[in-house]
């Protein structure tokens, strides 16, 4: 399962950072390492820092956005150290951890770390289902990239043993991917752009509140299906054609 838990790493601007955060994973049994529009690569301080963790830096992933790297995940969490304008599920470390263990059973899913000095943007964050913080001294919450790391793949790792000693009864749910959500709000916006509803000159914040009820809601692979469906039925009665 822990294979299926990927470390995503966002515009990482310090080598040392990079071996770091693979030393963190490999303590914790995680080994999927991305790397999400890094502005250096791994390098020699990269591999010292690893300490006896570089396999993952010789298998780590480069994308050029964070799109790329979460497109196959059914489930992306944030870590988001302040609050935004538009409020978004959140999490703490224990749920994040839970959350993480319980789904990987089923496919791919993502943790995601922001840039060192500004974290991830509102548009990264809203990619994500849930966002995830930790507690730490409100007078002194200063936490560098691989401690982060080292606590939250701690809290999955943990999930995850306490899983396979007492293995859930309940069946297990299939979501879609990030990649097919989006494919989803790509399809609203344009349906709702065409009735009238979303005007182009003034889109307001109408489609971010969508992901934000989409991501609460959580819809499973059947269901989003019967949006998908819903959609083009909309689309046929209105006129619109497919790519329109």
């Amino acid at each position: 399962m822990l294979s299926n838990v990927r470390i995503v790493l966002v515009g990482t601007t310090h080598p040392g950072n990079i071996g770091s955060a693979a030393r963190a994973m490999k303590t914790m049994g995680l080994s999927q390492l991305f790397l999400a529009e890094p502005k250096v690569a791994p390098d020699g301080q990269s591999i010292a820092l690893a300490a006896g963790a570089s396999d993952l830096l010789k298998n780590l992933v480069v994308t050029d956005d964070l799109a790329s790297a979460i497109a196959d995940c059914s489930l992306v969490i944030g870590t988001s150290a302040r609050s935004r304008t538009l409020s978004w599920p959140m999490l703490d470390a224990r749920e994040a951890g839970v959350k993480l263990a319980s789904e990987a059973n089923t496919g791919p899913v993502a943790l995601v770390f922001g840039r060192e000095n500004s974290g991830l943007s509102n548009e990264e964050l809203q990619m994500c289902h849930y966002h995830v913080c930790i507690p730490a001294n409100p007078e002194y919450s200063s936490l560098n990239l691989a401690q982060a790391v080292q606590l939250l793949s701690y809290e999955t790792r943990m999930a995850h043993l306490a899983q396979t000693e007492q293995p859930s009864p309940e069946a297990e749910v299939e979501y879609p991917t990030q990649g097919q959500m989006e494919g989803l709000y790509q399809h609203l916006e344009q349906t709702l752009s065409h009735t009238g509803f979303i005007i182009k000159a003034h889109p307001g914040q109408v489609m971010n509140k969508l992901r934000r009820l989409f991501n609460r809601a959580r819809p499973e692979q059947t269901e989003l299906a019967i949006l998908r469906g819903v959609l083009t039925s909309v689309d046929k009665t209105t006129g619109r054609k497919k790519g329109s």
